[in-house]
This record gives structure tokens, sequence and C-alpha cells, in this order.
């Protein structure tokens, strides 16, 4: 950083820290009339209603994934970062070594146009992929659902099918074991192989041992050493920058 890189740098500081400093003094001058910004705590698990969600002993939630309402998860399922599961106006049930990747949605249909109510169901050993969205369908025991994937209402994937990733499952589409679909809306592409239907189970063995490294983790508190080793990184790296 050269000479009035530095200098402009300085300079910015100084006004940050003045601006700063006059809101705290505005803050103390109002008295309890100050300006108070409201924030949400957030909660991985939540009641809604009188429902409340039932999580065995040894499934993993991730700390910030959002699981609400009527929710049943399975013994050894795994719950993935930023997910939400909604069952506010209808049921949610997930198997036992279920995993639901990062980011994807689980919702429920309490009605539709056709009148009908669809609760979501997932099986066991069913791997999601990341940023899928499920909405009141029904997924069999070892089924996979690809990444960025959407199953509406009243969808069936029956045991050892697969939806391929970005699929489009329109409502009432019944998938038949052994089947792979695909595209938008998802169409049959081709028969699975006996490789890749072993590969299913592989998947949510895989990620059911992933989960608990996660919740073994997510268990420990931040060691003080850690933590000051990474303000020293900070601190180190704005004089850098001054300099």
């Amino acid at each position: 950083m050269g000479t009035l890189g530095r200098a402009a740098y300085t300079v910015g500081f100084w006004i940050r820290e003045t601006g700063q400093a006059m809101d705290r003094l505005g803050s103390r001058l109002q008295g309890n009339n100050f300006f108070k910004q409201q924030l949400s705590r957030h909660r991985t698990l939540m009641n809604v209603f009188d429902k409340a969600p039932v999580v065995a002993k040894d499934a993993f939630v991730a700390p910030s994934a959002s699981v609400i309402g009527d929710i049943q998860v399975g013994s050894g399922s795994s719950i993935w970062y930023g997910c939400v599961l909604r069952g506010d106006v209808n049921s949610i049930s997930i198997g036992s070594g279920t995993n639901i990747q990062d980011h994807s949605l689980v919702h429920v249909a309490k009605s539709n146009l056709p009148g009908k109510v669809h609760p979501t169901v997932i099986g066991d050993n069913v791997t999601v992929g990341h940023s899928a969205v499920l909405h009141g369908c029904t997924v069999e025991d070892e089924a996979f659902v690809g990444m960025k994937a959407t199953l509406l209402d009243g969808v069936v994937v029956e045991k050892h099918a697969m939806v391929a990733a970005g699929a489009l499952v329109r409502q009432d589409t019944r998938i038949p074991s052994g089947e792979v679909w695909g595209g938008n809306p998802a169409k049959f592409l081709r028969k699975l192989t006996d490789e890749e239907i072993a590969f299913i189970a592989e998947s949510a063995a895989s990620y059911k041992s992933l989960a608990q490294v996660h919740a073994t983790q997510n268990a420990e508190p931040l060691d003080q050493t850690d933590f000051l080793k990474v303000v020293q990184k900070k601190a180190n790296e704005a004089k850098t920058l001054i300099q």
C-alpha cells in the first residue's frame, strides 16, 4: 500500500470511529428512548401451534437448520446446515439413517387445488441432495433425490428409485423402483444398474458416519486459544494494510 493509500485508510478508519462514538453518545442522551433493533434468535427446534419436533437422540441437526412443528426425525438421520423443515399445517416424518443435505426445504400441503391433504413422508436410508425441495410427497426407503430437484404434492418415489439433479417432478407422479427420472418436467430416463442401487445405500451410510463427526465437533466449545489466534491474525492483517 502506497503513501496515499495508507493516508486514505487512516482517514476512513477515524471517520468510522468518530461515527460510532457519536452514535453511542446520542444513545446515552436519548436514554430509554433510543432506537433498539429487534434481533430474532435462531432456534434449531421450534414448536408451532401445539406441535413440537421429536428428534432421535443420535440424530444430527445442524445448528443453522430449522426444524419446526409436527416433525419426526429417526435414529441416525441428519439434517444439514441451512435446511428448513416446516411441519406447520401437516406432518413431516423422516425415517432412520436418512440425510437431508444442506439448504434443502421440506414442507407439507394442507390442501391444494384437487383438495388433497399431503404430509411429507421420507423413509429409511434416503439421500436428499443439496438444495432439494420436497413438498407434500413420499420418498420410500433407500431412494435418492438429487441436488436441486423439486418434488411437488402427491409425488411418490419408490424404493431404489432415483430423481436426477435439477429435476422437476410434477404433482401425483409415481417414480417406479429401479428407475432414474430427470428433466423438467421429469420423465423416465433409464433403469438403474445394480451398482447404482448399491451406491444409494452406501451414500446414506457415508452421511450417517459423517454426521457423527459433525455432531461431535459442534458439541465442543470454542477453544479460547483458537479464539485468541483468530483475533491475533485479524490484528496482524490490519497492521499489514496500514504499513
